[in-house]
């Protein structure tokens, strides 16, 4: 499905100015969106800043694209750190999919996984940790009544999403 069906004239507009983006449904406290990024857009950061416009504190992300580079990262457990995976290439998003909840600090913290295609059909997958498009990424954005909170998790050193210490999202 290309970005025109995704911006059909079914579709509700909202603010344009940070990125292209519809809300597409909304009810009983969750909303869905379809954000179109464009090329030259850097991923991670043109997500956080559309969650945190929306004050989004609940989600999960699924999208297809292409994307100019890239780098993934694996999270090597003896180590305790992402190990980073540069792809200097023209690849495929076969799939993108995530959430987000929030951190620590108490911001909303993007977490995103994704199967990159390469052009003799090989396949890499790991975290997103930067991509810029070419040409496109389509976004659909699921939010959730209830947030999703974060805590740090002494083990891994990560921050982990923690049911019970969520709460229902404020009015």
């Amino acid at each position: 499905m290309g970005s025109m069906d995704l911006l059909g004239a079914g579709s509700i507009p909202i603010r344009e100015d940070l990125v292209k983006a519809r809300l597409l449904h909304q009810v009983a406290g969750q909303r869905t969106f379809a954000v179109i990024l464009e090329t030259g857009d850097e991923v991670m950061q043109r997500l956080q800043q559309f969650v945190k416009t929306e004050r989004i504190t609940a989600a999960q992300l699924t999208a297809i694209g292409a994307f100019s580079d890239s780098v993934l990262a694996y999270f090597d457990w003896e180590q305790k750190e992402y190990r980073k995976i540069p792809v200097r290439e023209q690849v495929e998003v076969a799939s993108l999919m995530g959430d987000v909840a929030v951190s620590p600090s108490g911001d909303p913290a993007l977490h995103l996984h994704l199967v990159l295609g390469k052009r003799d059909g090989t396949a890499l997958a790991g975290h997103l940790g930067e991509a810029h498009v070419r040409p496109t990424l389509e976004v659909i954005v699921t939010e959730q009544a209830a947030h999703l909170q974060k805590v740090h998790d002494p083990e891994s050193g990560l921050a982990l999403i923690r049911p019970e210490a969520g709460a229902n999202r404020p009015s």
